[in-house]
């Protein structure tokens, strides 16, 4: 018997394969769905500068990737995670949502703009 664990589209599996001692028979295999990975603390959001500061809350990319959508308008309010940018990374699409309740107040990048994890993709007010 071997145990391997594999993860298909996200789900990791703890998976049993039963080697046959009979000639062309085929391996017998089991899969349990293994208890999820802990999830790391989420980031604490940014606090909001002074009332009337333009820009006060960035929108930052959380891992490099490209942007492949933009969802709000400069002057959109949104509430906190509203959708606001969305970025290709890991051959899967990521939303970039909005910290906190506000307008986007800039929208710092075009749709295939290549980001670096920790870039200002926008800002909100």
């Amino acid at each position: 018997m071997k145990n391997y664990t594999i993860t298909v589209n996200g789900n990791v599996y703890n998976v049993t394969v039963e080697e046959g001692t009979t000639a062309g028979a085929a391996p017998v295999v089991s899969a349990a769905k293994a208890a999820p990975a802990p999830k790391a603390a989420p980031e604490a959001p940014k606090a909001a500068a002074p009332a009337g500061a333009a820009g006060s809350v960035e929108v930052t990319a959380s891992v490099p990737g490209k942007i492949c959508k933009i969802e709000a308008n400069v002057g959109a309010a949104v509430k906190a995670g509203d959708t606001v940018l969305v970025l290709e990374a890991m051959k899967m699409e990521i939303p970039v949502v909005a910290p906190q309740d506000g307008t986007v107040a800039t929208i710092n990048v075009a749709v295939g703009d290549a980001v670096e994890s920790g870039d200002v993709l926008a800002t909100m007010n």
